[in-house]
C-alpha cells in the first residue's frame, strides 16, 4: 500500500449489502396495434384487389397528430446503468451480454468479461478525473505521462448468458507508492449472485521515454480523497513462472499478427487482445471440455501493428510428469515477438471441466 495517508476507511466492503437492484427486463416495450387505414384506389392502381385483407381511411391531417399524442412512448426501462454507491466510494455500472459477445458454449466469453471490467474502469477514472478523452488527465498530459495495466488477475465463479442482465461494482485503492488498483465484482443484477472478481494493476509511465513516472501531485491529492484503503478483492498471485522441462507439454503458435482493429488510439495492441492469442495455443481438447476459473495476466511490452507474435502454452504436470487427476488442467502462457523472442506477456490459467448436460442427464439417469 502506499505510504501517504489515506482517510479512513472500512477495511472490508460487504458487497451483499451493497447491492439493491430493481431489475427490469430490457424487453419490455409496449407496443400499440397499427390502426388500419382504408384507401379504395390510389391512381389507377386498385390495392384492394392487391391486398383484400387490409382495409383503410383517409384521416385528416389533425386527427393523426391527436392520435400520435395519445399513443403510448416506446421507453426502455431504467437498467440504473451507472452510479455511485457507498458515500460515493463504489461505481457501479449494469451491461446487457449481447449475442455476439457469448462463445460456442452459449457463455461470455474471458475476453468479453476483460472488456467490462476495462470499460466499468475507464468510466470510473473518468468520473473522478483521473483521465479524460484520450485517457490521460489535463495534468496527466502536461507531463506525458499515461496509465499502463501491469497486472490482472481475475477469477470467475459462473459465466453469464446471452440477454443476461450483469452488474459491475469497481473501487480503487493504492498499489505500492507510484500505481493503482481497481477492484471489481461481477453480479447477476436480478439475483445479486456473486459471479466473479478481478483486480487489476495500474502504474504511471512516461510517454516519451516508456520508462515509469511518479504521481503528480494534482494526482496525488485526488488519489487520496478517492481511494480506498482496502485489499485486493482477489489475492495477489506471486507464483514463479515455472521453466518449461520435462513435466511440461509446450503448444506453439506462430505467426500472429495483429490488425488494425486490434489496436488503441496509442497504436498499440488492446490488452484484451492478448487473451485471445495465448488461446490459440491451448489445444482444442482442453477449449472444448474445460473453461477457465482462474486466469492471472502479467504485461512487460507494448506490441504494435508491425509486430509478429509467437503463442506458448505450456500443460503443468505433477512431479511424476502426469495431469493432475483432480479434474483441473493448470496452464502457462507465453507471447513473444516471433523474431527477436523478447517477452511481451505471461499468463497462468486453471481450467475446470465444462458442466455438460448430457453427463448431468446420464448421472440423473444412473
Amino acid at each position: 500500500m502506499t505510504s501517504g495517508k489515506l482517510r479512513s476507511k472500512p477495511s472490508t466492503i460487504d458487497i451483499h449489502r451493497m447491492i439493491k437492484t430493481k431489475y427490469a427486463s430490457c424487453w419490455g416495450l409496449q407496443v400499440k396495434t397499427p390502426t388500419k387505414v382504408n384507401v379504395a384506389k390510389v391512381g389507377a392502381m386498385n390495392w384492394r384487389k392487391l391486398f383484400p385483407t387490409v382495409t383503410t381511411n383517409l384521416l385528416k391531417p389533425m386527427m393523426i397528430l391527436d392520435r400520435e399524442k395519445k399513443a403510448p412512448k416506446l421507453v426502455i426501462p431504467d437498467l440504473d446503468l451507472r452510479r455511485m454507491v457507498n458515500d460515493d466510494n463504489i461505481f457501479r455500472q449494469n451491461f446487457c451480454i449481447r449475442s455476439y459477445e457469448i462463445g460456442p458454449d452459449r457463455t461470455a466469453t474471458v475476453e468479453t468479461l476483460m472488456n467490462l471490467f476495462q470499460e466499468t474502469n475507464a468510466i470510473h477514472l473518468k468520473t473522478f478525473g483521473f483521465i479524460d478523452e484520450d485517457f490521460s488527465s489535463a495534468e496527466m498530459s502536461e507531463k506525458n505521462i499515461t496509465w499502463v495495466m501491469v497486472k490482472m488477475q481475475m477469477i470467475v465463479d459462473r459465466y453469464p448468458t446471452w440477454g443476461d442482465i450483469v452488474q459491475i461494482n469497481t473501487w480503487k485503492s493504492a498499489y505500492g507508492k507510484n500505481g493503482g488498483r481497481s477492484n471489481f465484482i461481477l453480479c447477476d443484477a436480478k439475483t445479486s449472485e456473486i459471479l466473479g472478481r478481478a483486480s487489476s494493476f495500474w502504474v504511471m509511465m512516461n510517454r516519451k521515454t516508456r520508462k515509469l513516472s511518479k504521481f503528480p501531485n494534482e494526482i496525488q491529492a485526488k488519489k487520496e480523497k478517492y481511494f480506498v484503503n482496502t485489499p485486493p478483492i482477489v489475492e495477489q498471485d506471486t507464483v514463479t513462472w515455472s521453466k518449461r522441462d520435462a513435466t511440461t507439454e509446450d503448444h506453439i503458435c506462430k505467426g500472429l499478427l495483429p490488425r488494425w482493429s486490434d489496436l488503441d488510439f496509442n497504436q498499440h495492441v488492446n490488452n484484451v487482445k492478448y487473451i485471445g492469442w495465448i488461446l490459440e495455443s491451448v489445444p482444442k481438447t482442453i477449449l472444448e471440455n474445460y473453461e477457465i476459473d482462474n486466469i492471472t495476466l502479467e504485461y512487460y511490452r507494448e506490441c504494435t501493428k508491425d509486430n509478429v507474435v509467437q503463442s506458448v502454452t505450456s500443460i503443468l504436470a505433477n512431479h511424476n510428469g502426469e495431469i493432475a487427476d483432480d479434474g483441473v488442467v493448470h496452464c502457462q502462457h507465453l507471447l513473444q515477438f516471433e523474431i527477436s523472442g523478447g517477452d511481451i506477456m505471461k499468463a497462468r490459467t486453471r481450467w475446470r471441466p465444462k458442466y455438460r448436460k448430457s453427463e448431468a442427464a446420464r448421472a440423473f439417469v444412473n
